[in-house]
């Protein structure tokens, strides 16, 4: 080869290097397959973590979880709590270059309340119309005055999708989703990997990463070996596996306390949890605090019930349940079921299965016997929504305002209520809540609706989880946001 071509072949070899060791690529290891990547569609917790990275909100909340700007630069509540006015931004784009505008947010809650299967019907009830002033400035008019409608709008619900990509998909949106985030969506390999590419014309600033690619591992020990190999630099932690990253100089511990619960549903429409006296019987076999140092070497809080302490609903007056086997075996005994059998459905992975081993274990001092299915997370959240299970080991991530905690899950026909509960009684107090503006009153009506439910228990409060992640120190600028859902856009690698 002559000496001038061969130099150019060397340095163009030395460009590419140059260039993919600049390149920035990050991988986080998830604990469970994301199942619908489109905000209308997507119940479940794993889902947000993708979707945050992809869609814009139009409100988003700080780290002490107060409403701030996003893509409305600020609102207006007027008419009692009757009419909210947005001023979006200007020059907002979504990734295939078509505008966000008034008419783009019009189009996306209208599209959550209408959408065939649409989770966010029952948050966004309250909206009786949704009309463009002008290409920055959206009113929404309410039926009812409802306190939680900014928070609702923080999340799933104020997700701002393409117009021209969601109609020309369908139903099929969340195969290719079409955001205005700082990361667009590139491809998705089933029981794989999402990747994410970096949106270079991002409003808020071009992100510092180049690609984010998200792998599921539902086996604890696989994510670990995967954090400390390099092949991924964030992982979901499992709690056992916490002293051996903090002993390990080149990883790390974030710990983020969140807002939700983990328990277990007991399907009230079919037999045998039809019975009250069987509700209440598995309920008192649960040592709330073993779970809590056993599985999570007490990294999580044993719940009261949906709230949180240090949330604005929760309630110190509201005590941890004991467990009481003697008194279970009773109530068996009293609804004809001494001898109870049922099956208990969760998802694949070290922490669920455990937890579901558990719960086995405790309940077979009162006689129980427990059957496990595991079932991978879109199996396990089509058992769900088609009510086809005896209990299910569910969990919930929490919201910012407690009408996310409780309204949808007890309410008869709300999104998450998957045992099916109903009282009317419970319905009229949690619309009343709805309806008050101070947080005092709200509590208080929360708890009244509480103490009711408790005392039907359709679904038993075991746990507040924590969100712990495995991090490389070759990762820069994670901050942890209080809501739980990691944000990539000022992330880097060094």
């Amino acid at each position: 080869m002559p000496k001038a071509s061969c130099v150019r072949v060397l340095l163009a070899l030395s460009f590419l290097t140059t260039g993919a060791a600049l390149a920035q690529t990050l991988t986080v290891g998830l604990d469970a397959e994301p199942v619908r990547l489109d905000p209308a569609l997507s119940a479940a917790a794993v889902d947000r973590q993708v979707l945050y990275q992809v869609f814009d909100r139009l409100v988003e909340v700080d780290d002490q979880l107060k409403i701030v700007p996003s893509l409305a630069r600020s609102w207006k509540i007027t008419d009692g709590g009757l009419t909210y006015t947005f001023t979006l931004r200007g020059g907002v784009e979504f990734h295939d270059g078509t505008p966000l505008d008034a008419a783009a947010v019009k189009y996306s809650l209208e599209r959550n309340l209408t959408l065939e299967g649409s989770a966010r019907k029952n948050e966004l009830s309250a909206v009786k119309s949704v009309t463009a002033l002008n290409p920055t400035t959206v009113r929404l008019t309410l039926s009812a005055p409802y306190g939680p409608l900014l928070a609702v709008l923080s999340d799933r619900s104020g997700m701002i999708v393409s117009p021209t990509a969601a109609r020309a998909a369908g139903k099929n949106f969340g195969l290719k989703p079409v955001g205005s985030g700082p990361f667009r969506f590139a491809s998705r390999t089933q029981q794989d990997n999402i990747a994410l590419d970096a949106f270079r014309r991002y409003w808020g600033g071009t992100p510092r990463l180049d690609k984010l690619v998200y792998r599921p591992f539902p086996d604890g020990d696989v994510r670990y070996a995967n954090l400390v190999s390099g092949a991924a630099q964030v992982i979901v932690l499992d709690a056992k596996d916490v002293a051996k990253v903090e002993h390990n100089a080149k990883l790390g511990v974030l710990t983020i306390p969140t807002l939700g619960f983990q328990g277990i549903w007991l399907n009230t429409a079919r037999p045998p949890f039809n019975d009250r006296r069987v509700r209440q019987a598995v309920a008192q076999t649960i040592d709330r605090n073993a779970v809590v140092n056993v599985v999570f070497r007490n990294t999580a809080k044993p719940a009261a019930g949906p709230f949180p302490p240090g949330t604005p609903a929760y309630s110190p007056a509201l005590k941890v349940p004991t467990p009481n086997v003697a008194d279970a075996r009773k109530k068996l005994q009293q609804s004809g079921k001494s001898d109870l059998t049922f099956t208990l459905i969760a998802a694949t992975g070290t922490v669920t299965s455990q937890l579901a081993q558990l719960y086995q274990a405790m309940m077979a001092q009162a006689g129980i016997n427990v059957k496990i299915e595991l079932l991978d997370n879109g199996a396990l959240s089509a058992r769900a929504t088609s009510f086809d299970f005896d209990a299910a080991l569910l969990n919930w991530s929490g919201r910012i305002d407690p009408d996310g905690n409780i309204y949808d899950w007890v309410r008869t026909g709300g999104t998450y209520n998957y045992g099916r509960y109903s009282n009317k009684e419970v319905d009229a107090l949690l619309g009343k809540a709805r309806l008050l503006s101070a947080m005092s009153a709200r509590k208080a009506t929360y708890n009244v609706a509480l103490g009711k439910v408790l005392e039907d228990m359709p679904y038993i409060w075991v746990y507040h989880q924590s969100l712990l992640y495995g991090v490389s120190k070759d990762v820069s600028g994670l901050d942890p946001s209080p809501d739980g859902i990691l944000r990539f856009k000022g992330v880097s690698l060094k």
